[in-house]
């Protein structure tokens, strides 16, 4: 009987087996930032370790950083931040992207960009999103801050293996449909808790079709359908992506080809569980409530009124049965790990060229890495957004989660392309976020409320045409 990538990796990466059951797992590549590491690096240095292996982490700084004012940050928990993360790289020897660089970004968005993520490998970060990294057939997952100082000190993690969950997806996605627009309707069908003890496979030739970055956009949400990592299986369009990168490596190429490729589940792999979804069926989708599986087609209703709705249309002020098009925005967001890369925004210009943002709006676009920003820029992306009214940021975390200057402010509702539209999670206690693709989040712009790309942009006549 064939192995699935998820048991090939768990596999080759297994050191032994613990007491309790679990396993000790090796971690191949250890990413870090500056919110969850300097504990763990002050951990360190009350029991007098070391990093094992400084050569496999590498460090960056995303969160909190400034999108504006960047080398002075105004609040000083973040600049003591920034300090603590270059003394840390420095004194354990641990290799920095930092805003001199030129290479700093989020954290999911430079690991690729670095060619520093690697199929066949096994990725952990402090940050929920690192299944983002799966894209490229590699088991990544999130940790917890004393994760973090163990994976430093021994490089292992003691965890329980998972099951596999295949979702297939197949056939042609319709104009104005994207992979944020397939992600969301996954966790809806799923549910925000439908992964737990799940390790998501991401399949199918709408999967095969997808470009690296649309991939990632999956893989990045599969821990908001509660799954613990999520992947594709490496093709050409893998070794395609990563040829050249820093840190990928040289010599023959076409066997590290062929090796990255032979962790690829085999034909006759058996999965604990399958779905299956034609993308014909998916539209645009957004969010209306307070969990990502709180999602409907643009073209739908908010949910009526009832004991598992009432929170959700309390907090976001909805009314039940109303058209979820039409819903009023304050501020439009594009950015994230989930949705801040060259493609991104190259497809969200094509559409906002020669457009204006609505009055009232407060739009900002935001690279998700120093690099991302100079191929925008080099390709004029960066002008079609100021002249549409947009504000262009430097890279950063931003408004997804706001533990930067970018909040929202009282009950602001915001069209957003990023990964989580929790109570508070963008900076307000009583702020609102609406999650869609970057060209839903251009239309709200232009539109000045949830629109229809589609209507917006003129899809349905393309594909009348």
């Amino acid at each position: 009987m064939g192995k699935t990538l998820y048991e090939k990796v768990w596999d080759a990466h297994t050191v032994g087996k613990m007491a309790d059951g679990r396993t000790q797992l090796f971690i191949g590549t250890h990413l870090i930032h500056e919110v969850t590491s300097p504990q763990a690096f002050g951990m360190l240095r009350d029991l007098g370790l070391k990093v094992k292996y400084p050569n496999r982490t590498f460090a960056t700084i995303d969160h909190i950083v400034p999108t504006e004012n960047q080398d002075q940050p105004a609040d000083p928990l973040a600049a003591d931040m920034i300090k603590a993360i270059r003394k840390n790289a420095d004194d354990f020897g641990v290799t920095y992207f930092d805003l001199a660089s030129g290479k700093q970004g989020i954290v999911h968005v430079v690991g690729p960009e670095q060619g520093i993520t690697q199929p066949g490998t096994t990725i952990a970060c402090g940050d929920s999103h690192t299944a983002t990294h799966g894209a490229f057939g590699a088991i990544a997952f999130g940790i917890g801050t004393t994760q973090v100082r163990d994976v430093l000190a021994t490089q292992t993690l003691a965890m329980g293996k998972l099951k596999v969950r295949r979702i297939e997806v197949n056939g042609q996605l319709r104009p104005g449909v994207y992979a944020k627009d397939v992600t969301l309707h996954i966790i809806k069908l799923l549910g925000a808790k439908g992964g737990i003890g799940y390790a998501y496979e991401y399949a199918g030739s709408t999967f095969d079709n997808f470009s690296m970055e649309e991939r990632m956009t999956v893989c990045n949400m599969a821990i908001e359908g509660g799954a613990r990592c999520g992947y594709v299986n490496p093709d050409d369009k893998t070794c395609e992506f990563l040829k050249g990168k820093p840190y990928a490596p040289k010599g023959d190429w076409d066997k590290v080809c062929e090796e990255w490729k032979a962790w690829a589940s085999d034909a006759d792999a058996e999965y604990d569980d399958l779905v299956q979804i034609d993308a014909a069926d998916i539209e645009p989708t957004v969010t209306w409530g307070i969990s990502p599986d709180h999602a409907l087609f643009v073209s739908e209703n908010v949910p009526e009124r009832n004991e598992q709705t009432a929170e959700a249309l309390d907090y976001m002020k909805l009314e039940p049965g109303s058209p979820i098009k039409g819903t009023k925005i304050d501020v439009a967001f594009m950015g994230s790990c989930t949705n801040g890369r060259l493609s991104d925004f190259r497809e969200a210009a094509k559409y906002l060229k020669g457009r204006k943002v609505a009055a009232g709006v407060k739009a900002i676009a935001v690279p998700g890495s120093q690099i991302t920003a100079i191929l925008c820029e080099k390709e004029g992306l960066d002008k079609i957004f100021t002249e549409a009214g947009f504000e262009w940021r430097g890279a950063g975390c931003s408004m997804c989660l706001a533990m930067n200057p970018d909040k929202l402010v009282g009950d602001q509702i915001c069209a957003s392309s990023s990964n989580r539209n929790f109570k508070g999670r963008q900076g307000s206690p009583i702020g609102r976020t609406i999650l869609m693709s970057p060209v839903m989040v251009a239309a709200a712009a232009v539109e000045g409320c949830v629109a229809d790309a589609r209507e917006t942009f003129g899809f349905m006549e393309e594909a009348a045409a």
